[in-house]
C-alpha cells in the first residue's frame, strides 16, 4: 500500500475517533426502573388505600426506609416480595389494584381485618400465587374470573366476606388447589360439577351461603378430601353414591339443608371419619350402630325412628346428638352400653322414648350435658345420675317422671342448670339443693307436685338467674332471705349472653320455657341475660316481703294465684329492671304505691283480682297497661273508665252567712261582760269586808 493510501486512511480513523470522543461525555438521565423498585411503589401504593391502622401495622413502610424488605409483615427473596402477611390488623380500607404489581409474590395473607368493595381483578396477574387468605373480611362482588389465571394457587380462603354470584366453572382448573374455603358469603347456584376436577383438594367449606340444587355426585372424584363441610344451604336430594370412596374423609358436615333419604351405609364403613353432622334435614331410617371411630355424631332434627343405636366398647365418641326425631322404645341399648366412657354430651330429648330410666349411669364419667326431655319416660329418677361426677346440666323436663328427688343428686357439685318440670315429682323440695348444688344458675321445678314449704337454703343459691318453683303445691311464706340472690340484687354482673357448652366441633346453646311478659316463650340464645322469679300458681300465704325488693337486676316476677295478703311493698318502684310484674289473684290489699310509676321498662303488669283501693298512680307505663290488668279490685283513675269521686273538705261559708256573713268584734258583748264581772267582784269584796268588821264588833264587846 502506498504512502498516499495510509494517509487518506490515518486521516479517516481519526476523524471517526474525534466523533466518539465529541460523543463519549456523560448524559444525565432518569435510570430505568428497575425490578425491586416496583415492589417497594406496589407496597406503598398499598398503604395508601389503606384508612386505618389501629395496630399500627404499616408504621415501618415510609419513604424513608427504603429498605422495604424489612417492613412488618413483609417476607423477601432475593429482593423481591415473596409473602405478605397482614392478618389480624383490624386495618381498614381497600385492596389497591398494585397488588397485581408483585408478581414474585406466593403468600398473601389479608386475613381478619376490614378490607371492603371488590377484590380486584390486577390479582390475577400473579402466576406465582400459591397462596390467597382473604378471609374475615367484607370484599363484596363476585370471585374474579381473573382469578383462573393464578393457575399454582394451593391454598384459596375467602370465606366470612359478602361475596356474591356463583363459584365459577373454572374452578376446576385448579390442579394443584388443596384447601378451597368460601364459607359464610352470599354465594348461589349450584355447586358446579367442575368441582371434581380438583383432585387434590382435601378441605371444601362451602357452608353459610345459598347455595341450591344437588350434592354433584362429580365430588366424589376428590379422593384425597378429608374435610366435606356444605353445612347451612339449600342443598336437596340425597346423599351421593360413592360416598365410601372418600377414604379419607374425617369430617362430613351437611346440616341446615333440605336433604333426605337413608344415610348410605359405606358412610358407616369410612374407618377415617371423626365427625358425622346431618342435623336439620329430613333424613330418615334406623340407626343400628355407631362406629368406635366417631367421635361427634349429629342427628338431630330429622325424621330417624326405631331403637336407639348401641356403642361398641372403646368408642371414641364425645358427642351424641338425636334429639327432635321418632326414636322409640327404652333408653337401656344406650345407656347401657359399654362404649360410654368418653361421652360429654347426649340430647335425646323431643323424641318417643318410653319406660324407666335406667341405673347404668356410674359407666359415664366424662358426661357433662344430659337432655332427656320431651318424651314419654316414667318411674323415678335414677340413683346413679348421682355418680356423674361432672355433669352441669341435667334436663328431665316434660316426662311422666314420679316419686322423690333422690339425695344422691346432692354429688352433682358442678351443676349448673337443672330442668325437672312438667312431671310427677312430689315430696318437699329438699334443703340440700341449696346447701350442695350451690353453682346452679337455673333451676327449674315448675308444675310437679312438690309440697311444703320453700326451704330457706335455697337461699344460697347466690349465682341463681331463673327460678321457678311454679304450679306446684307449695305453701307457707316466702323466704325473706331471697335478698341473698347476687345476681338477681346486682351484686354479681359478669353474665354471659346465652348458656352454652363448648366442645370440640361447636357450641351448644341451653333453651328454656318460660313465663315472661304474659306469655310462654322458649329463651335460648338470651337466656343467659334472663332473671327470673316464679312462683305463681302455689298456696303461698303471708305478705310479700320487703326484701324482695333488693333484687334490682330481677327483670319478671311472678307471685299470681296464691294466697298473699297485705300491701304491696312500698319500694316496690326500686326493682328498676322490671320487665314482668304478676300479683293478681290473690288477697293484696291497701293502694298500689306511688313508686310504680318509676318502673320505666315494664311492659307486662297484672294485679288483677286482689282487694286493692284507691287511685292508680300516674305514669306513662302504668297507664298504656289494658284495664284487664286492673279488674276485680277497687281501683280508679286511668286506664279504668271509673273516675275517683272527689271528697270535698266541709264547707264553712254557709255558717258565716247565717252569722252576718262577717267576724266583727261584738264590742258591746265584751262590754257588758266586763262590767258584769267588776260589780259581781267588788260586791263579793265589800260584802267580806262588812262581815269582817262584824266579827270583830261582837268579839270586842
Amino acid at each position: 500500500m502506498s504512502a498516499k493510501w495510509l494517509l487518506v486512511l490515518r486521516s479517516f480513523l481519526f476523524a471517526i475517533l474525534t466523533h466518539l470522543a465529541t460523543f463519549s461525555t456523560p448524559i444525565h438521565k432518569a435510570p430505568a426502573m428497575n425490578s425491586t423498585n416496583v415492589d417497594r411503589l406496589a407496597l406503598l401504593a398499598i398503604k395508601s388505600m389503606i384508612k386505618g391502622d389501629p395496630q399500627g401495622l404499616l408504621t415501618s413502610w415510609n419513604q424513608s426506609n427504603t429498605d422495604f424488605c424489612q417492613w412488618q409483615g413483609v417476607t423477601c427473596s432475593h429482593e423481591r416480595v415473596t409473602h405478605l402477611n397482614l392478618s389480624h390488623g383490624g386495618l381498614i380500607g381497600t385492596l389497591s389494584p398494585s397488588i397485581g404489581n408483585l408478581s414474585f409474590i406466593r403468600v398473601i395473607q389479608f386475613s381478619y381485618n376490614s378490607f371492603s368493595e371488590e377484590i380486584p381483578p390486577e390479582i390475577g396477574r400473579l402466576f406465582r400465587l400459591r397462596d390467597l387468605l382473604l378471609r374475615n373480611n367484607f370484599f363484596m362482588g363476585n370471585i374474579p374470573a381473573t382469578l383462573m389465571n393464578c393457575s399454582n394457587l394451593q391454598v384459596l380462603n375467602l370465606g366470612y366476606n359478602n361475596l356474591v354470584g356463583k363459584i365459577p366453572d373454572w374452578i376446576g382448573s385448579f390442579s394443584t388447589l388443596s384447601f378451597l374455603s368460601l364459607h359464610d358469603n352470599i354465594l348461589q347456584g349450584g355447586i358446579p360439577n367442575e368441582i371434581g376436577g380438583l383432585f387434590r383438594l382435601r378441605k371444601l367449606y362451602l357452608y353459610n351461603n345459598s347455595f341450591t340444587g344437588n350434592i354433584p355426585a362429580t365430588i366424589m372424584n376428590c379422593s384425597n378430601l378429608q374435610v366435606l363441610s356444605l353445612g347451612n344451604n339449600n342443598l336437596v336430594g340425597k346423599i351421593p353414591d360413592g360416598i365410601g370412596s372418600l377414604s379419607m374423609l374425617s369430617h362430613l358436615s351437611l346440616h341446615d339443608n333440605i336433604l333426605q333419604g337413608g344415610i348410605p351405609p359405606e358412610i358407616w364403613h369410612l374407618f377415617r371419619l371423626q365427625t358425622l353432622d346431618l342435623h336439620n334435614n329430613s333424613f330418615t331410617g334406623n340407626l343400628l350402630a355407631i362406629p368406635p371411630t366417631l367421635h361427634t355424631v349429629s342427628l338431630s332434627f330429622n325424621n330417624f325412628g326405631g331403637k336407639l343405636p348401641s356403642l361398641a366398647n372403646g368408642s371414641a365418641l364425645t358427642l351424641l346428638g338425636l334429639s327432635h326425631n321418632y326414636f322409640v322404645g327404652s333408653l337401656h341399648n344406650l345407656v347401657c352400653s359399654n362404649g360410654v366412657n368418653t361421652i360429654e354430651f347426649v340430647n335425646l330429648g323431643y323424641n318417643q322414648l318410653s319406660g324407666v330410666i335406667p341405673e347404668c349411669w356410674e359407666k359415664w364419667s366424662s358426661l357433662k350435658v344430659l337432655f332427656l326431655n320431651d318424651n314419654h319416660l316414667s318411674g323415678e329418677i335414677p340413683r346413679t345420675l348421682g355418680s356423674i361426677p361432672l355433669l352441669q346440666l341435667l334436663d328431665t323436663r316434660g316426662n311422666k317422671i314420679s316419686g322423690r328427688l333422690p339425695s344422691s343428686l346432692m354429688n352433682l357439685s358442678y351443676i349448673k342448670i337443672l330442668q325437672l318440670g312438667r312431671n310427677n315429682i312430689s315430696g318437699i323440695i329438699p334443703p340440700w339443693i341449696g346447701i350442695k348444688l350451690t353453682m346452679l344458675k337455673i333451676l327449674n321445678l315448675k308444675s310437679n307436685n312438690f309440697y311444703g314449704n320453700i326451704p330457706n337454703q335455697l337461699c344460697y343459691l347466690s349465682h341463681v338467674q331463673v327460678l321457678d318453683l311454679s304450679h306446684n303445691n307449695l305453701s307457707g311464706n316466702i323466704p325473706r332471705c331471697f335478698n341473698n340472690f347476687s345476681v338477681l340484687s346486682g351484686k354479681e354482673t359478669n353474665l354471659e349472653v346465652q348458656f352454652s357448652f363448648s366442645f370440640d366441633n361447636g357450641i351448644i346453646i341451653v333453651d328454656d320455657l318460660l313465663v315472661m311478659k304474659g306469655r310462654e316463650d322458649t329463651y335460648g340464645s338470651t337466656l343467659g341475660l334472663v332473671t327470673l322469679l316464679d312462683l305463681s300458681s302455689n298456696n303461698l300465704s303471708g305478705q310479700i316481703p320487703s326484701e324482695l325488693t333488693t333484687l334490682h337486676h330481677l327483670q319478671s316476677l311472678n307471685l299470681s294465684r296464691n294466697q298473699l295478703t297485705g300491701e304491696i311493698p312500698n319500694k316496690i318502684g326500686d326493682m328498676k329492671s322490671f320487665e314482668s310484674l304478676d300479683l293478681s289473684v290473690n288477697n293484696l290489699s291497701g293502694e298500689l304505691p306511688m313508686s310504680l310509676s318509676e318502673l320505666n321498662f315494664l311492659s307486662s303488669f297484672n294485679v288483677s283480682y286482689n282487694n286493692l283501693t284507691g287511685r292508680i298512680p300516674t305514669g306513662t307505663q302504668i297507664q298504656s297497661f289494658n284495664e284487664s290488668s286492673f279488674i276485680g279490685n277497687k281501683l280508679c283513675g286511668a286506664p279504668l273508665t271509673n273516675d275517683c269521686v272527689h271528697v270535698d273538705k266541709p264547707d264553712t261559708t254557709s255558717d258565716q252567712k247565717e252569722d252576718g256573713g262577717s267576724h266583727k268584734v261584738d264590742w258591746g258583748l265584751i262590754i257588758s261582760i266586763t262590767l258584769g264581772f267588776i260589780i259581781g267582784f267588788w260586791g263579793i269584796v265589800v260584802s267580806l269586808m262588812l262581815n269582817i268588821s262584824w266579827r270583830s264588833h261582837i268579839s270586842v264587846s
